[in-house]
């Protein structure tokens, strides 16, 4: 079986600052999403799918959130190898630093991962929303005899500039790489692609972060103390000196890097026929199992909305919106292009009826729109958040505005009769 030939490292990323304030107490790969999953189950779940069952999770801040989850969540048989196991940055006689990049954090922590048998390692990225046959990729890097195998996906001119460029010959090779190319640069960085992402323009190949390494060229190239980033250093270096292939990849994936992707990655889990598909079995994703109740809704009007499990919904109208488990909304409530993360409890119903208390969730003829309500927020009664590019960018002790999304902080209480 080729899972047991893999050992899998998901990247937590650094301090997460283009997400804050949802980073601000929990590590990247631990926020929330789709209401009841969080970001680092999508890799996690990626790799169960592909029968690959050892993983290794690297981070190096605010990890007690993410260490607790997969505690919780991930529990494999007695009589199995597989495991997923936290490793954050520590402090060895040989080097008392923080992770200096993708390739460092590896560098650091190549100890534990060699305790393992393995002749290949997947270095995944903590941070990306997309599902993928893994096992496919790690056969094509096999039977190509490769080095090292990059998973690209096709991007038009316009995107092309925000990413690593990689050009292939008629073999799958890749020959060269350019980081963010200028669009001057472009024309002469196609490759080739399908006939259907030719008629959409997108005819450059770009990096997704996701990497194959033969064991034996991990170990040779985490010994040279002077590279510290796989995107930027390993491999342009390693492009010239082996077999480097291009896995191409067309369906979705969106690298979420900011408050603005994170926000329409949820929300575009509300139309119809979601690019990210939650409700396809085979490649269905994992998280933690809570025993919730069922959810229940009274006098609401629902239009494009996800709602997790536990949730007590009295409002007047919620619409293009994901609502997340235990999320409590009261009676005239208006919420519209709103992710709500929900609770991680329920309060005691004493406190819910006490009109001195403002209680968890949303209260009631409260208007919500272009918002991220993050966990356990207590928003009273009357409050008007109406997000929008009208708003300039800005951050108090309760919430953050970030291109007209208003990011209201874990925990936050809002008073009743506030606007933003």
């Amino acid at each position: 079986m080729i899972g047991n030939k893999v050992l899998a490292i998901i990247l937590g990323g650094g301090q997460g600052s283009r997400l804050h304030p949802l980073t601000q107490t929990r590590s990247k790969p631990a926020v929330p999403i789709a209401g009841k999953y969080r970001l680092v189950d999508i890799p996690i779940s990626n790799c169960i799918n592909s029968d690959i069952k050892r993983m290794f999770v690297l981070t190096q801040f605010n990890s007690a959130s993410l260490n607790r989850h997969i505690k919780n969540t991930y529990h494999f048989s007695f009589f199995s190898s597989a495991f997923v196991d936290v490793l954050a940055a520590e402090q060895t006689p040989e080097n008392s630093t923080w992770f200096q990049g993708t390739a460092d954090a590896v560098r650091q922590s190549m100890h534990h991962f060699l305790n393992h048998d393995f002749d290949y390692a997947l270095i995944l990225s903590g941070d990306q929303l997309y599902q993928m046959d893994f096992e496919e990729m790690v056969e094509k890097h096999i039977k190509k005899k490769a080095a090292i195998s990059i998973a690209t996906i096709p991007v038009n001119a316009k995107d092309a500039t925000s990413f690593g460029i990689l050009k292939t010959n008629s073999k799958n090779d890749i020959t060269s790489f350019i980081e963010k190319p200028a669009a001057a640069l472009l024309p002469d960085w196609s490759s080739e692609v399908s006939d259907e992402m030719k008629a959409e323009g997108r005819i450059y190949l770009a990096s997704m972060g996701i990497y194959i390494f033969n064991r034996d060229l991990l170990i040779e190239l985490m010994s040279n103390p002077n590279t510290n980033d796989f995107g930027k250093e390993i491999i342009p270096q390693a492009i010239d000196k082996h077999k480097v292939i291009s896995h191409q990849y067309e369906g979705y994936w969106t690298d979420i890097g900011n408050i603005d992707s994170f926000f329409e990655a949820n929300l575009g889990l509300t139309d119809d026929f979601p690019q990210f598909d939650l409700y396809n079995v085979s490649k269905r994703i994992y998280t933690h199992a809570r025993m919730l109740p069922t959810t229940k809704i009274s006098g609401t009007i629902l239009e494009k909305t996800v709602i997790a499990d536990g949730c007590i919904i009295n409002a007047g109208k919620i619409e293009h919106s994901v609502i997340g488990i235990r999320s409590r909304i009261d009676k005239e409530s208006t919420v519209i292009n709103t992710y709500m993360m929900g609770s991680d409890f329920y309060q005691p119903l004493k406190e819910i009826v006490d009109s001195s208390v403002v209680s968890m969730g949303i209260g009631a003829r409260c208007f919500i729109k272009n918002a991220i309500l993050d966990k356990n927020c207590c928003i009273g009664d009357d409050v008007r958040i109406n997000g929008g590019k009208h708003l300039e960018d800005t951050e108090s002790d309760t919430y953050v505005i970030r291109d007209g999304i208003v990011v209201v902080k874990k925990g936050a209480i809002i008073p009743n009769g506030f606007t933003i």
